[in-house]
């Protein structure tokens, strides 16, 4: 399988971690600091946005991967790290994972090839993984994460453990022949009040295809002339296949009273979809905005459908004509 590599985001500074988690958090000035990235994603996946911060393939039964990890220690201190693979899970429409080194069917069939490591400030240094997928596996998609840990014991607080963890997450779908597809709708758009002074706008998604979904997207609100956004997803939603969750967006910014065209862009992956609508600003309460989304197969149908209805009457007109020219 073809590998490329992710290049650094800037000198010096790594992309963030897709999974942190701190366990008897002290004083934050105090946690050791590491981060943890890929370096390598198969060559067919390069453009996918997911793929270049997690593990997402498609394994036949059999198969055996192999992917590099880097981890840095961005802390002023030397660290020993220790790496090892844990279960994950969705629910709730979140990515999941148990505290400890709870295990899973697909975190035992992946292998660090380096178990402890030591690295002085600043330091990067890569770590193998091994994937090896059963000949007897059964299909379905799976969950897990790969972990980079530091333990610590605090000497003025006396058997107080401090443990900072952060991971990648692993999306691996089992089965015979190709990948199964990636697809969602936008079912409808809503604005709500927010917690604080700006409203939010929610969108109602779908997942249609055969894989768990990661969203991310942007809003866009236009009136007259004034164009506000885009904002960003505000919150992290993973939608299991013939589910549904909310996406979250924050209005971060003041903007005149009145209606607004508001435009959605929404995406997993490579996969992407569109929905927009109208918004009533200032938001006194939740409300439902009439949406159209777009590409659907709806859309695609009825086009089809005009360019058949289209063929049809040109061939009846030449059949016409020719048969006027004959009499």
């Amino acid at each position: 399988m073809l590998l490329a590599s992710v290049a650094l985001v800037a000198l010096g500074v790594s992309a963030a971690p897709a999974v942190a988690v701190r366990e008897q958090r002290q004083d934050p000035a105090e946690e050791a600091a590491i981060s943890i990235r890929m370096l390598d994603i198969p060559a067919s996946r390069v453009q996918d946005p997911r793929a270049q911060v997690y593990i997402v393939d498609h394994l036949k039964p059999g198969t055996t991967i192999n992917r590099r990890v880097e981890v840095q220690n961005t802390s002023a201190e030397a660290q020993k790290i220790e790496f090892y693979s844990g279960a994950a899970s969705v629910e709730n429409n979140a990515f999941t994972v148990p505290e400890g080194r709870t295990g899973n069917e697909l975190s035992g069939w992946i292998r660090l090839k380096t178990a402890t490591m030591r690295l002085d400030p600043g330091e990067r240094r890569p770590v193998e993984v091994e994937l090896a997928v059963p000949k007897k596996a059964s299909k379905g998609e799976r969950y897990a994460a790969i972990w980079a840990q530091v333990t610590s014991v605090k000497e003025r607080t006396g058997n107080v453990t401090q443990i900072h963890r952060v991971g990648i997450r692993v999306y691996l779908d089992i089965g015979p022949g190709g990948e199964p597809p990636t697809d969602f709708r936008i079912e409808g758009l809503a604005a709500e009040p927010g917690t604080g002074e700006f409203p939010v706008v929610t969108a109602k998604v779908t997942n249609t295809g055969e894989r768990a979904l990661d969203m991310t997207g942007t809003l866009s609100l236009t009136k007259a002339a004034v164009q506000a956004g885009p904002f960003k997803v505000t919150n992290g939603v993973t939608i299991l296949p013939g589910q549904s969750g909310q996406v979250r967006i924050e209005v971060n910014q003041a903007l005149p009273a009145g209606t607004w065209d508001v435009h959605a862009k929404l995406a997993s992956g490579t996969v992407e979809s569109t929905a927009t609508g109208k918004i009533v600003l200032p938001v006194a309460a939740p409300m439902t905005v009439a949406t159209s989304s777009g590409p659907s197969w709806l859309v695609y149908t009825v086009g089809g459908i005009a360019l058949l209805v289209l063929v049809a009457l040109g061939g009846w007109y030449l059949v016409r004509r020719r048969q006027t020219q004959w009499a």
